[in-house]
């Protein structure tokens, strides 16, 4: 135990440093010979010991951003792809007529589902048919009229 006139010292956070020797002094680079020696933590000659060589240089061969093709055109964000369908199909898959709908359409497997769907003019049809929630060409719609079918886009 410590005498009455004894002082204590107490660690506090104010009195913390580093233990001696912990702290390095940064090398500073490429500042002479005086400053760290010779060569500066940069090796021997080549590129890399005079000046920063840009990200990509491949020493004077033609780099690779050249060598590949130019991007050419432009592709929409916005481009709507749509599923396809002849009326040929349609008319082998629904024989009898009736209501179609997407749904339909992707069950029977002639399109696959999350994309919009047009009917196209390819084929024949005999039967009324009504299309609900696809697009139809304008040719598609005036053979699936003349069969006494409609297109509906809702």
């Amino acid at each position: 135990m410590a005498n009455n006139n004894e002082e204590v010292d107490i660690l506090q956070m104010h009195n913390l440093r580093p233990a001696p020797g912990a702290n390095k002094k940064r090398i500073r680079v490429g500042r002479g010979e005086g400053s760290k020696g010779k060569t500066s933590g940069r090796g021997t000659k080549g590129t890399g010991a005079r000046y920063q060589v840009r990200p990509g240089f491949e020493g004077g061969q033609l780099p690779l951003y050249m060598r590949l093709p130019k991007l050419r055109g432009f592709k929409s964000p916005f481009k709507k792809e749509f599923q396809v369908v002849n009326l040929k199909r349609i008319a082998e898959v629904f024989p009898d007529g009736g209501d179609v709908t997407v749904e339909a359409l992707v069950k029977a497997g002639l399109v696959r589902s999350g994309y919009p769907v047009k009917v196209l003019a390819d084929g024949e049809i005999s039967k009324a048919y009504n299309f609900k929630g696809v697009k139809a060409s304008a040719s598609a719609s005036k053979k699936i009229e003349a069969a006494g079918g409609s297109v509906s886009e809702e």
